[in-house]
């Protein structure tokens, strides 16, 4: 029983480890290419990586291909007759002897193009909660690591109470919660000028984000109860964390169902509702697009393997009475 509780502990502490890196890891990367932007000026296409906490450059720093790039982009402003043009407009902001190209600010215009909306606009309550939910999870696989009952609950208890103060700290005394609620109404009215419903917008991000600040802390009371009155519940302290690349591809998908679903009338022509595309190769008009994991997204995979291998080793303990 010890030696299967070192092997516990080993794999959780892994888990752990990896889950620390993977809050600053890009998880999923995607590009688009079109002829317009050839590949030795721009070898990854419109490339951006998305974090949980964010959504990230992904194009390459200066070189040669920021060299080629700028001469491409002044040779089709040279023959830009004012029309919107996606190409032209979505290059703009690269100027000549820039250190890169920010893909991001890119790739929103691109996506302006067909009436998309930006892309920081994408999980505003998901994204600035990210980091508590990441401490949740790691208060979780700690407590699982103990072999007996009372250090568990003890460590759930300190660390469900520490993150708690975490939150309510940084989202009311610090005044987070009312400076991101600002940052998603301005990047919202980048393209889209209806301050009326960008307003409405914003409250609704600020009312979610309550509900699911104090519904966290409704689940970690539930789950401090959970575990002191039912024994096989400290299994839950490891199959949550463990499941967390299937919580990142189903809310990815369903950001990108939603932003595929409500289009809107800014864009240069009209494009139909569709699914873009979450894993392979799609194309919409003349972009290729391209959805892939990133490396950081190994390390949730990893995070998975560890804690299913310790639930199991937990779990044969449980059913022959040798855990507590």
């Amino acid at each position: 029983m010890e030696k299967q509780n070192k092997i516990v502990g080993g794999l959780t502490m892994i888990a752990l480890i990896a889950l620390i890196a993977a809050y600053f890891a890009p998880i999923w990367w995607v590009s688009l290419t079109a002829p317009n932007y050839p590949e030795d000026a721009f070898p990854d296409g419109i490339r951006i990586h998305f974090h949980f906490d964010g959504v990230y450059n992904g194009c390459k720093a200066a070189g040669k291909g920021t060299r080629m790039a700028n001469e491409i982009i002044q040779k089709d402003l040279a023959h830009d007759d004012e029309r919107y043009n996606p190409i032209t407009d979505a290059t703009k902001n690269v100027d000549k002897g820039a250190e890169g190209l920010d893909c991001v600010h890119e790739m929103n215009t691109i996506n302006h193009y067909v009436g998309m909306f930006p892309i920081a606009t994408g999980a505003p309550v998901e994204k600035p909660l990210a980091k508590f939910f990441f401490g949740f999870f790691a208060v979780m696989m700690l407590a699982f690591m103990m072999a007996k009952k009372k250090p568990r609950l003890m460590v759930l208890t300190v660390g469900f109470a520490a993150v708690t103060a975490w939150m309510i700290g940084d989202q009311f005394v610090l005044g987070h919660l009312e400076s991101h609620v600002q940052d998603y109404m301005k990047e919202s009215g980048t393209f889209f000028k209806d301050m009326e419903r960008i307003n409405v917008w914003g409250e609704n991000v600020r009312n979610v984000s309550k509900i699911v600040i104090f519904g966290l802390i409704g689940v970690m009371i539930f789950v401090i109860a959970a575990v002191a009155k039912i024994r096989i519940f400290q299994l839950v302290l490891a199959l949550v964390p463990a499941l967390l690349p299937v919580f990142f591809v189903i809310t990815y998908a369903g950001w990108l169902w939603f932003f595929g679903h409500n289009m809107h009338p800014w864009g240069a022509f009209t494009v139909k509702p569709f699914m873009p595309t979450v894993f392979g190769e799609g194309k919409v008009a003349q972009f290729s697009t391209f959805s892939y994991p990133y490396w950081g997204y190994g390390l949730l995979v990893i995070i998975f393997v560890c804690m299913m291998l310790a639930l199991l080793i937990r779990r044969k303990q449980l059913r022959e009475g040798q855990a507590e």
